[in-house]
């Protein structure tokens, strides 16, 4: 999970949106039916991993029985980053995301 330099084109507005989104994956699919916020690059690529990433996280918390329950401290972690600006980089997520067009 390395994380880039923020873009100077990302607002405090759009830190906290993509946070949100890690923190609360309803609004990462909120985000998603904005105009104003899924035009943002920023915001749209992190709304987009984190859901991906919460369906990811559910069905290995469903598998090992709740033990991958400890997994939510991650997507905090994330939350974090993404509120300080920085490119949240989840492995294989964040380049199948990108590969596949969807940010």
């Amino acid at each position: 999970m390395s994380q880039a330099p923020m873009s100077p084109d990302v607002t405090s507005d759009d830190k906290l949106w993509a946070m949100l989104g890690y923190v609360i994956p309803l609004i990462a699919i909120v985000v998603l039916f904005m105009e104003d916020k899924k035009n943002r690059p920023y915001v749209k690529f992190n709304a987009v991993q984190s859901l991906v990433a919460t369906v990811v996280l559910s069905i290995l918390t469903t598998i090992t029985f709740g033990c991958g329950g400890i997994l939510f401290l991650v997507m905090l972690w994330w939350a974090y980053q993404a509120y300080q600006g920085q490119d949240v980089k989840i492995p294989m997520i964040s380049d199948f995301i990108r590969n596949q067009g969807w940010a």
